[in-house]
């Protein structure tokens, strides 16, 4: 009663142009009701001074469901003042994310990118502490020169543990006060021939990079429905996912794969009525060190580094830091209307 008599004063002072007093609308809406709100601010005609009103009055509207009336043409022809606005679109600032596999390689790309961006970030990784490698990227993001709100932060956490991962993301929670950005990030490969195939190796990967990946989506959402946040949660999948890769035997990892593109489509029809969005990225060939162990493991590893490179139109290996860009656009209020959503950094190989 008390939210709906705080809900109706607020959208009807917004409608007459008047300024809701600080303290006169509950920062603690249900998500229906933020999206309520957002609708009738849609409806009027100064949007931008209601905007400002409501900003200065305690209660956050989605910064998602803010742009959509006050960027762009729409802006030019409401005659807002001139500003630009596509480097906001992609500032994470104010917001925290959570990386899975953070403790190197492609995790600890993204994370880095994402603190870059604004956010204070978490990598989750297994060792109970981060290397020396990881404490120097920590440093260097923390000497980013003003303005810069983003930092790292390590955690360890066993991404198979559903249980302990919950609490994991409910903690960064409790400190922080809430959690924006979720990357499932964490998988494992093996190989082996698919007739020979050991039962426990098999069950390991399907256990780390499809039930992982899922509880750690699960660990966000559920803080992210709980607070109100239209969040994004986004899952490493694999050109392997959708195409196999010549002469390699890694039956299961394809199929965990595939199994993470499926799993981020269903999640994504089923959270978008609560503003959470869910989508893949999937990279081609990229030169991580844990490529580099596999590598290492065959003859003439330079000689098979070229060849699987030459497999794309662009003839190369992929760098961890090209999967940036991808990465932060889905986390970014950039992508907004994208959700269900596989984005493919493979150098062009699924388009043979």
């Amino acid at each position: 009663m008390e939210e709906n008599l705080c809900f109706d004063m607020v959208a009807s002072m917004l409608r007459l142009g008047r300024k809701p007093r600080r303290g006169q609308c509950n920062p603690s809406y249900s998500f229906s009701r933020r999206e309520a709100l957002v609708r009738t601010l849609n409806d009027i005609d100064h949007c931008d001074s209601a905007f400002s009103h409501i900003s200065n009055c305690c209660f956050e509207i989605p910064l998602p469901y803010r742009m959509t009336t006050t960027v762009g043409v729409t802006a030019a022809l409401a005659g807002s003042p001139s500003q630009r606005s596509t480097g906001a679109l992609f500032s994470l600032a104010n917001r925290v994310a959570l990386v899975t596999g953070g403790h190197r390689g492609i995790g600890l790309e993204i994370a880095l990118g994402f603190a870059e961006a604004g956010a204070v970030v978490y990598c989750l990784d297994l060792p109970s502490s981060p290397d020396e490698s990881w404490r120097m990227v920590q440093s260097w993001a923390a000497s980013l020169p003003e303005p810069n709100s983003g930092r790292l932060e390590y955690v360890s956490g066993d991404v198979t543990d559903q249980k302990a991962m919950w609490e994991v993301v409910e903690k960064i929670v409790e400190k922080e006060g809430r959690i924006d950005v979720c990357m499932a990030n964490a998988g494992i490969v093996h190989v082996a021939e698919c007739l020979e195939y050991p039962a426990e190796d098999f069950k390991r990967v399907m256990d780390v990079n499809v039930s992982g990946v899922l509880f750690t989506a699960q660990a966000a959402g559920q803080q992210m429905e709980r607070l109100g946040i239209p969040g994004s949660i986004i899952m490493t999948a694999s050109m392997s996912g959708t195409i196999t890769n010549p002469n390699q035997h890694s039956s299961a990892y394809n199929i965990s794969k595939s199994a993470v593109l499926q799993l981020a489509r269903s999640m994504a029809c089923e959270l978008a009525p609560k503003g959470i969005r869910v989508n893949t990225i999937s990279p081609g060939y990229i030169y991580t060190d844990m490529t580099r162990s596999i590598l290492d493991t065959q003859p003439q590893p330079a000689s098979l580094k070229e060849k699987l490179g030459a497999q794309n139109p662009m003839g190369r290996f992929g760098r961890p830091d090209e999967l940036r860009g991808a990465a932060l656009w889905l986390a970014s209020d950039g992508a907004t209307f994208c959700t269900g959503s596989d984005i493919k950094v493979d150098g062009g190989q699924c388009a043979w």
